[in-house]
């Protein structure tokens, strides 16, 4: 009687035949005639919804990121959890992860196959140096990953200087107490909370591959070592410029916070060009022995 009611006869979509990501906020996601629906409320200029009522198709997407703002009744997790669509509770444009249930996934072979590569010793640094080879743009001969710790640490230097350079701010050096993070100057400050922002994203696309976040192939001892893995793939192109032009508008405007102008923008250029779906084309590649 319970599958008639709430219609979960068909609900077993594959995830590789779903649309991906979802995002509301600021309003209440309940459970009515079967499927889900969601009663947008007041928004902000970031929200795609106007106020209304919508249906949604649980069983097309993958995973659900609930925004600031939001409620969620227990029919709707229900729903969801017979769906096998999880539900992720997320900051302002998905930049903080909060919570992400199990997506208990159709197929375990990602992370079958991530555990494999882990446990292997040559293909565990194979794969190290294809992500440092992602990032810098060479295959590099080393076969130590200490060496390449140490290679990528020189190259993030001038990196640093770099965008510095092009956007015009002051670069002192990548400094901050980690117990007072908020004494460091705006441009340290601003790739803290950059870096968080991409790390959320890096652990949505990590949950939605169902992948295994404590096994990473360059970060070690860190619970969540293959998130860092990935979220620092994209540290060139996202965060560091995302920092750094935060930095700069904030040095421009003394009275705006720096940590909601670097979220802010770190969010857009997430939304904007499609980073989480990217990073689970990625994390798929990566895995499995693709370029």
């Amino acid at each position: 009687m319970l599958k008639g009611r709430l219609g979960l006869d068909s609900a077993k979509v594959p995830h590789a035949d779903r649309a991906g990501c979802l995002y509301l906020a600021r309003g209440a996601l309940t459970a009515r005639d079967g499927t889900l629906a969601f009663l947008q409320g007041d928004t902000t200029e970031a929200d795609a919804l106007s106020p209304g009522d919508y249906a949604i198709p649980l069983q097309t997407v993958s995973i659900i990121l609930l925004g600031p703002g939001s409620t969620v009744s227990h029919d709707a997790l229900r729903l969801l959890a017979h769906a096998r669509t999880a539900l992720a509770a997320v900051g302002e444009d998905g930049v903080r992860l909060y919570t992400a249930p199990p997506m208990i996934p159709d197929r375990s072979g990602l992370a079958r196959l991530q555990a494999r590569i882990w446990a292997d010793d040559d293909l565990r640094i194979m794969t190290a140096r294809r992500m440092y080879a992602l990032r810098l743009g060479e295959i590099l001969p080393h076969s130590d990953l200490n060496v390449l710790r140490g290679i990528e640490g020189a190259r993030m230097k001038e990196t640093y200087a770099l965008w510095a350079q092009r956007i015009g701010i002051e670069w002192r050096g990548r400094k901050y107490d980690r117990s007072n993070p908020n004494a460091a100057d705006y441009p340290n400050q601003a790739l803290n909370h950059a870096a968080s922002a991409v790390e959320a994203a890096a652990a949505i696309a990590v949950t939605a591959t169902a992948t295994i976040p404590q096994l990473g192939f360059i970060h070690e001892d860190p619970g969540q070592s293959f998130v860092l893995d990935i979220a620092d793939l994209y540290r060139d192109q996202i965060t560091i410029p995302c920092a750094f032009k935060a930095a700069k508008q904030v040095h421009e405007h003394p009275t705006e916070n720096i940590e909601r102008v670097t979220r802010r923008l770190t969010g857009r250029i997430l939304s904007d060009e499609k980073v989480i779906p990217a990073m689970i084309e990625r994390i798929k590649a990566l895995i499995e022995g693709r370029d």
